[in-house]
């Protein structure tokens, strides 16, 4: 049976004629406009970008490979007993655009099995840090220090082959996926645990182990088999993607490019939209003097926020115009494993409420709830209530999807990314012009 390796060096060949021929054939044909406000927006919707890995469809939600989500968790390989796939089957179908045998996932496993021991100088790393730092912070300085264990940096120095560049990046991304639940796990550890660190289970599989490390039972290693999945990519134009895409051109190894990766999903503005979900619905549960209100009362709630000027925390896209199918997996978990949780059936209300709401309101264009109406939720209902921590988790899922897509930057050939910057002047200029 072929390895994943195998695998991907088929794909990648396959894949490099399209690329080229598209460069060398195609290379004028305009793809898209710029407008003014394209420019001074952060380049919103602008198609610059290139990924086979995933694709946001405004009715569908993300896509992996081509596959929806529901088709994603229906059809990746499940350990038995279990409801939610092995997050190790997803990197597999985010690599090869194949769906993996059990077979094929069980060597997965095992190969991220063999890398997930921490060198020495990591923990003394993470136990430098001050008691009251910010987990993403550590989190991010972990990562970058493993630079010093960089596959690439030294074939690099070494002179490898630009067309072999895609092998020691894969190499580098196996052993930094491996290592991701240990040292979140550990920094959790230190700054929620008073230290008490549980030692890996090497029988366990990736997301398995980290429930472990978490000292959580069952189901939360489906909690974190679904996070992990779902939060695994999203197109490469968001600021996570994009700022390790942008790192990695430079040539900047695996380890450089998701640390800088993690520093871009830390802002408020991108991945701590959970997080400030839980706080709003905890704030609404204490002014509700802990009862569940009345669909009325509910209704009401909403109409009171919106009118103060603010806006409703999980809800709405920028790209999705129904249902995030990210926020209906996990309405499924939640109505299968802890429909009594008290901020759930305020979750569960908010959704029969909130929608008809926006649409009558008319400011939003999309008035469904999106992935962060509840994944908060649902780590507060095991027992994870430190919100700080929620961007970390983030950054485990995330990970998986935009190491997949440097890998196959590296085997395509990608370049340098340079746009050009223009001044407000010359905006000016082609502003008048255009009257």
């Amino acid at each position: 049976m072929k390895t994943l390796k195998d695998k991907l060096r088929e794909k990648i060949e396959e894949a490099r004629p399209r690329t080229k021929r598209l460069i060398k054939e195609f290379g004028d044909v305009v793809v898209d406009k710029v407008t003014i406000a394209q420019v001074f927006g952060g380049m919103r919707g602008l198609k610059c970008l290139v990924t086979d890995i995933s694709y946001l469809d405004p009715m569908e939600g993300i896509r992996y490979r081509g596959y929806t989500l529901k088709e994603v968790f229906e059809k990746l390989p499940k350990i038995e007993g279990n409801d939610m796939p092995y997050v190790e089957g997803a990197f597999y179908l985010l690599l090869t655009g194949e769906i993996p045998t059990k077979e094929e996932v069980c060597l997965l496993v095992d190969e991220f099995r063999k890398r997930r021991i921490l060198p020495r100088y990591l923990y003394d790393i993470i136990d430098s840090f001050p008691q009251d730092s910010h987990p993403m912070t550590i989190f991010s300085a972990a990562i970058l220090t493993l630079h010093r264990e960089s596959f690439f940096t030294r074939k690099y120095n070494a002179g490898i082959s630009k067309m072999d560049y895609w092998e020691p990046t894969y190499e580098d991304t196996l052993n930094l996926l491996a290592k991701l639940p240990e040292i979140a796990s550990y920094i959790y550890a230190k700054l929620y645990r008073g230290g008490n660190r549980i030692i890996s289970d090497p029988n366990l599989d990736m997301a398995g182990n980290f429930a472990h490390m978490m000292g959580k039972e069952s189901p939360y290693d489906d909690v974190s088999r679904l996070h992990f999945i779902i939060h695994a990519d999203h197109e490469s134009g968001n600021i996570s993607a994009h700022t390790g895409h942008l790192v990695a051109s430079s040539l900047s190894d695996i380890y450089q490019s998701i640390s800088a990766m993690i520093n871009g999903l830390a802002g408020p503005l991108h991945g701590l939209a959970n997080q400030e979900v839980l706080r709003w619905l905890l704030s609404m549960k204490d002014k509700m003097g802990d009862n569940l209100p009345s669909e009325n009362e509910m209704k009401q709630f909403v109409w009171d926020t919106l009118n103060s000027g603010q806006v409703i925390p999980g809800y709405g896209h920028a790209v999705l115009r129904k249902t995030d199918p990210r926020y209906a997996l996990q309405r499924e978990f939640s109505l299968k494993h802890m429909a009594n949780d008290d901020l759930f059936k305020y979750v569960d209300l908010l959704y029969k409420v909130v929608p008809p709401i926006l649409q009558e309101h008319g400011k939003a264009k999309n008035p469904w709830p999106n992935v962060d109406a509840q994944s908060g939720v649902i780590q507060w209902h095991y027992g994870v209530k430190e919100y700080d921590f929620y961007t970390v988790l983030f950054g485990i899922g995330r990970s998986i999807g935009i190491t997949a897509n440097l890998i196959w930057d590296r085997a395509l050939g990608y370049s340098l990314e340079r746009p050009k910057s223009l001044t407000t002047d010359m905006l000016e200029k082609i502003a008048n012009a255009s009257k």
